[in-house]
């Protein structure tokens, strides 16, 4: 999921600001009883990657630790009203196939923004914890990425070598769409499951052309 700050105005001013947002997320973690499994902290938005012990547990999460930082960030700032731009954005994932990709997405943000090189310089996401170099109580491995070896050096040498792939601008483009209409990121099987389970469309529309205009000719 992600949550963006207002008009994408930063949500973050200082390091304090990020500390008090885990501190706030690991409360809201043991509270609503979802997994955390990736994360990461930009200057104007925030990624996590979730698994929801029930429907409703997100949305709980979300709500509680939104209200508490923006009370916690307005005080502090001395400013008032919103912070967030509007309500979270979220996805369904297959677990087979995309989970990892996902993983990646969130924890190559700060390379895809130009901030550093290497994602295992990022202070401010889940990368470290996920390659093994520091702990990170509120971290919970999914059995996708457990499965990548059978010991914590072997999963951490192949998830560098994941992070080392960069994503293809076709993994790339099918996460933002998904997320952006909060869709179900996975196989056409797994959109189809969703779909009869939900009774709701789970695949990614197209965006729509813009129309002509009849005064310009434009194409």
């Amino acid at each position: 999921m992600v949550q963006r700050g207002n008009n994408r105005l930063p949500c973050f001013l200082d390091d304090r600001d990020r500390l008090r947002y885990l501190q706030l997320l690991r409360d809201a973690l043991h509270r609503s009883g979802c997994a955390l499994h990736a994360y990461v902290l930009m200057d104007n938005h925030v990624h996590l990657l979730l698994t929801p012990p029930t429907v409703q547990a997100t949305g709980r999460l979300m709500q509680r630790l939104g209200r508490h930082y923006v009370a916690l960030f307005n005080g502090r700032h001395g400013r008032t009203g919103t912070l967030w731009e509007g309500r979270y954005k979220a996805c369904l994932i297959d677990s087979e196939d995309h989970l990892l990709r996902c993983y990646r997405y969130i924890e190559l943000n700060p390379v895809r923004a130009a901030i550093t090189d290497d994602p295992a310089r990022y202070r401010w996401s889940s990368c470290l914890a996920n390659l093994g170099l520091r702990p990170h109580s509120a971290l919970q491995p999914h059995p996708s990425f457990l499965a990548l070896g059978s010991d914590t050096a072997t999963r951490a040498n192949a998830y560098r070598a994941l992070l080392d792939a960069a994503l293809t601008p076709e993994d790339l483009a099918a996460i933002r769409a998904t997320l952006q209409q909060q869709r179900a990121l996975g196989t056409s099987a797994f959109q189809a499951m969703v779909q009869a389970k939900t009774q709701r469309f789970a695949g990614v529309r197209p965006a729509h052309r813009p129309r002509k205009s009849a005064a310009t000719g434009d194409k």
